[in-house]
């Protein structure tokens, strides 16, 4: 414990992953399904990502799901090449985070712990589809935070309040 600068103790972070699980993935090779009509293939991707934490019942414990959904379709014919979606999560241990920092850590730290994973598992499972591998670009957990942040004030917000 170290003091904070208003003089009370300040507990250390620690931080430790438990446990990593596929809790749920599904790949549709569409190509393989319909048969490729074109040689002319030029993919077109598109990366969807959510998140979800909640707290388990043993002591500092918190689950975290990375849910990743992955379309990849043919630009030239705009025809689906294959889906991809993968829920990737983590058991963690965290102490010595305030509660109010809390949520924000699980939706921002822990999943930057589980990506590099995540993304290994994405790069594998459309090269065994059959397809090149596809490496996720780096997520900003941050920038996704604060969006769904964003999103769920302007909700929340009553429907005669003025819009400014």
């Amino acid at each position: 414990m170290t003091d904070a600068p208003n003089g009370a103790p300040q507990q250390q972070l620690k931080m430790s992953i438990l446990a990593q699980f596929v809790r749920d993935m599904s790949f549709e090779n569409a190509v393989a399904l319909k048969g490729l009509q074109s040689s002319d293939v030029q993919p077109e991707m598109q990366v969807q990502v959510s998140l979800d934490a909640r707290k388990r019942p043993t002591e500092n414990q918190y689950e975290v799901i990375t849910k990743f959904k992955i379309t990849a379709t043919n630009k030239a014919t705009e025809t689906p090449l294959y889906l991809l979606e993968v829920d990737y999560g983590g058991i963690f241990h965290i102490e010595g985070v305030p509660d109010d920092q809390m949520h924000p850590f699980l939706l921002i730290e822990c999943p930057r712990q589980l990506f590099p994973f995540v993304r290994r598992i994405v790069s594998d499972v459309t090269r065994d589809g059959g397809f090149p591998p596809f490496n996720l670009d780096p997520v900003d957990f941050v920038a996704l935070y604060r969006a769904e942040l964003a999103r769920r004030a302007e909700t929340e917000k009553p429907a005669d309040a003025p819009v400014s």
